[in-house]
């Protein structure tokens, strides 16, 4: 197979949540790859390391300060973005955020902004990003799920289920969209070692706990999930849509 098929140059992306953890390393993948990446998200310092690192790597990349748990200000920002480069090829749904509690113990604001972040702020920006990509005719939707869109995870009731709402709009999505050459998918990463699942691994029990549950008996790294994002977003992927690939070392098939 060629490797024209995984080449994303003058491709334009957007990767929301791009100033640290998984979502850098999906807009390092992305650049690599050759698309201009957008890296957005609330905090421009670490949005300009994420920058920073593309560029030195001979990529390219600009940063947008958004918050996604605002609708218009994502709809602006993807606007803006398609005026200024002219195109707005892909998206990754990448920016999430997690509050571990028990059931009794989620309040109000808890539900709201895990919700709000997770599936509300996704569904908005994927929005704002399919007009535009439904007006030029082609385009890749890609969402962040997690294996709580598979499975429920104690201590996690409003995260799985804004995981599993994940899941099923992305179904839906690719659905409603698949006429008008607009592909949607979601990725599906077990367990990473990143600043919103740093507490996991500082308990020894909880960290033996994950570590034993994995086949292939390691952490993900941001580079294992390099490989399936780019697929995704180039035309390797044209004819996959409504799917979840789930990138866990073999967790789900334990």
């Amino acid at each position: 197979m060629s490797m024209h098929l995984f080449n994303l140059d003058g491709k334009v992306a957007v990767v929301t949540g791009a100033s640290r953890g998984l979502g850098r390393g999906f807009a390092k993948a992305l650049a690599e790859a050759g698309a201009l990446t957008i890296c957005m998200a609330r905090s421009v310092p670490d949005l300009e390391v994420t920058a920073a690192q593309i560029r030195e790597a001979g990529g390219k990349a600009e940063v947008w300060q958004v918050d996604v748990a605002s609708p218009s200000e994502i709809q602006t920002a993807f606007d803006h973005i398609v005026e200024r480069y002219g195109r707005l090829d892909i998206l990754v749904n990448n920016a999430g955020t997690e509050i571990p509690k028990e059931v009794f113990d989620v309040t109000e604001q808890d539900f709201d902004t895990i919700m709000g972040t997770n599936l509300r702020g996704l569904y908005f920006a994927a929005q704002a990003a399919a007009r535009h990509m439904v007006r030029q005719g082609s385009g890749k939707i890609i969402n962040l799920g997690s294996l709580a869109s598979q499975i429920g995870l104690a201590g996690a009731t409003v995260y799985s289920a804004s995981k599993g709402g994940v899941l099923q709009f992305t179904r839906a999505l690719a659905v409603e969209l698949a006429r008008k050459n607009v592909q949607v998918n979601a990725i599906g990463p077990g367990y990473f070692r990143t600043d919103m699942t740093e507490p996991f691994f500082q308990d020894p029990e909880h960290r033996e706990w994950i570590e034993n549950r994995i086949p292939m008996g390691r952490i993900g790294t941001p580079e294992d999930l390099a490989g399936t994002v780019v697929f995704l977003a180039s035309p390797a992927s044209d004819y996959v849509t409504g799917q979840i690939i789930y990138v866990d070392g073999g967790w789900l098939a334990s």
